[in-house]
């Protein structure tokens, strides 16, 4: 059974200016995310793809092109609006895992329910049961610098995943991990796409990590190549 798309983006174009110069980042670039998947985006750096991730991620806007997340056409939103579709229906894994070091594990992954206006009861319940199934409830009380880097990164994925978002934007997820870890940092991203019917987008150097994934898709130059 074919599942409908739970992200669409049309023919996205992106540029900046410098110096009165302008440099065209994106070029008609468009692609289908579907549920339950793993996509993995390739290219050399400077072809586009953190830009597209963030355009998708709704943290910018094209300079022309359509975006939809379930069918709503998301570039005609207000900013208010694009803020909570951020908050509950996307979450964000980057390379740096951009945990608050004063926070104890429990309060970094519950902080985006607690940001959502959920009670603290609420969002540690929530945020326990997270970090249960990611094994690392015995790690809730002790704060981030005692953590190994592989189990930061598991952290910030469960802060992601805490309000129950429909995609997780991965940016470099495992670029500041060694082989071992970033296979379990695989391993969690795959086990929520299968078992929580997620798509899951992951920007990437590691090809072997690409590979890995549902669909590899290339990029050169600001466009998809394949």
């Amino acid at each position: 059974m074919k599942h409908s798309p739970l992200l669409q983006a049309k023919n996205l174009r992106y540029s900046f200016n410098e110096a009165g110069i302008p440099t065209h980042v994106l070029k008609d670039v468009s692609m289908e995310l579907l549920p339950g998947e793993i996509t993995s985006i390739v290219g050399p750096s400077g072809c586009g793809k953190s830009t597209l991730l963030y355009l998708l991620g709704l943290l910018d806007r094209p300079d022309s092109g359509d975006i939809f997340l379930h069918e709503k056409d998301v570039l005609k939103c207000d900013d208010q609006t694009r803020t909570v579709l951020r908050n509950h229906k996307l979450g964000f894994v980057f390379q740096f895992h951009f945990l608050i070091k004063e926070l104890s594990v429990l309060d970094n992954v519950a902080l985006p329910m607690r940001k959502a206006g959920h009670s603290a009861t609420t969002s540690h319940k929530k945020a326990r049961n997270v970090l249960d199934k990611f094994g690392l409830l015995d790690k809730a009380s002790r704060f981030p610098h005692k953590l190994s880097g592989g189990e930061q990164q598991r952290v910030a994925i469960a802060r992601a995943i805490i309000n129950s978002p429909s995609l997780i934007l991965a940016d470099e997820p495992t670029g500041n991990l060694d082989s071992e870890n970033s296979k379990i940092v695989y391993s969690v991203l795959s086990k929520l796409a299968t078992e929580e019917n997620i798509s899951v987008l992951l920007v990437t150097h590691n090809i072997e990590l690409a590979q890995s994934c549902n669909r590899v898709i290339r990029m050169r130059d600001g466009r998809i190549i394949e």
